[in-house]
């Protein structure tokens, strides 16, 4: 009854473990759930990710993977996109880079220069830019999120 009684007994310290244990998560936990940003999101900035993600809402800034980035029918995307590969019901504004493939499925809009080595359009795809398709792959791949310096051009 010490607890409630207002007498102080000499109650040894919690001890601290000496040492912080880091725990290693694998990088793609869940494979099989894609990354989404959904309908009625709005994210500013610069997005570095592994594995697959999924854009519906609206995004603005730069997006750097070496996997696969798929942009919704309902998405507003506007930004500088470094890829493995990159699949676009939506609109996007600005220029796109891929080493693998770029898919344009209708109702997409896109306005920007495209740069890579497989390039498909479906009817009714509106795109305004130009394009550029040579193999990537021997170029320098987007840095990934290690925190290691960019490697130079």
């Amino acid at each position: 009854m010490a607890l409630f009684s207002g007498e102080k007994k000499d109650m040894p310290a919690p001890t601290m473990p000496a040492k912080k244990e880091e725990i290693k998560v694998p990088a793609r936990a869940g494979a099989d759930v894609p990354t989404i940003l959904g309908t009625g999101s709005e994210f500013e900035g610069k997005l570095v990710f592994e594995g697959e993600v999924r854009i519906e809402g609206k995004y603005s800034g730069q997006i750097t993977t070496r996997d696969s980035l798929i942009i919704g029918p309902n998405a507003r995307v506007t930004a500088e996109v470094n890829a493995g590969a990159v699949t676009i019901s939506g609109t996007v504004e600005g220029n796109i880079k891929a080493v693998g493939a770029v898919e344009l499925k209708a109702p997409a809009r896109v306005k920007g220069s495209i740069e890579t080595p497989s390039l498909s359009i479906e009817k009714g795809v509106v795109f305004e830019g130009s394009c550029k398709m040579e193999n990537l792959a021997g170029k320098t791949p987007p840095p990934m999120p290690s925190g290691a310096p960019a490697q130079p051009k």
